[in-house]
């Protein structure tokens, strides 16, 4: 993450993406797989293509990849075919896109930390201080219910930041510069897509003065 100033002085958090280039691996249609996708490679240059997937590549000719993502099409878009290439020109400054990627472990947490329980008095001798408390009656129903919050692994899901405003494109050296976080660690990987539920944004209007003040 950095940030990104302003003429006027006005500070945004952002986060910097390397994104792409990549190729379409694999293009696939209603007719041959019932639904219209297609499997992105990210080309990072030192990929190496083992014996099952040679002939993947081979046949899409394109190089081989070592990260790749299936995504849908929207429908009504442009048609895309194998060996195509998907580059970060694709989005524009001040559009909105999505970011999907897989949050940060955290590994087995309590319930404090996991579901923002109170927990109990911090004084000495309460001997309840980070404990859940009752989990269920004894008599009826003698179990514990479904869906009952309680310690366990938390994090490392996949995580969809929406609507993130676009600041900069770079296509020379395909970077991409969001505003705001994004999921998952700096070493991470993620899909970025043009927002499907995109915000209008805002643009500040100046107030024009009335007629006969200053």
């Amino acid at each position: 993450m950095t940030q990104v100033f302003d003429a006027d002085g006005t500070v945004h958090p952002a986060t910097l993406i390397k994104a792409g280039p990549c190729v379409v691996v694999q293009a696939k249609t209603k007719e041959t797989d019932g639904y219209e996708a297609v499997q992105l490679g990210f080309v990072d240059g030192g990929s190496k293509a083992n014996k099952p997937t040679a002939g993947h590549f081979k046949k899409a000719n394109v190089p081989a990849t070592r990260i790749r993502r299936e995504v849908q099409l929207a429908a009504g878009g442009d048609p895309v075919k194998t060996g195509d290439s998907v580059l970060v020109s694709i989005f524009a400054k001040d559009e909105r896109v999505d970011v999907v990627g897989a949050g940060r472990g955290k590994g087995f947490q309590g319930v404090v930390k996991r579901h923002h329980f109170a927990g109990g008095a911090a004084t000495h001798g309460s001997m309840f201080h980070r404990a859940p408390g009752s989990i269920g009656a004894s008599s009826f129903p003698s179990r514990v219910v479904k869906g009952m919050r309680a310690a366990g692994r938390m994090g490392g899901g996949r995580v969809t930041i929406r609507n993130l405003k676009v600041l900069q494109v770079d296509a020379d050296n395909n970077l991409l510069l969001v505003e705001g976080g994004i999921p998952g660690a700096p070493s991470g990987y993620v899909i970025v897509r043009k927002a499907v539920a995109a915000k209008r944004i805002k643009v500040a209007q100046v107030e024009k003065p009335k007629k006969g003040k200053k």
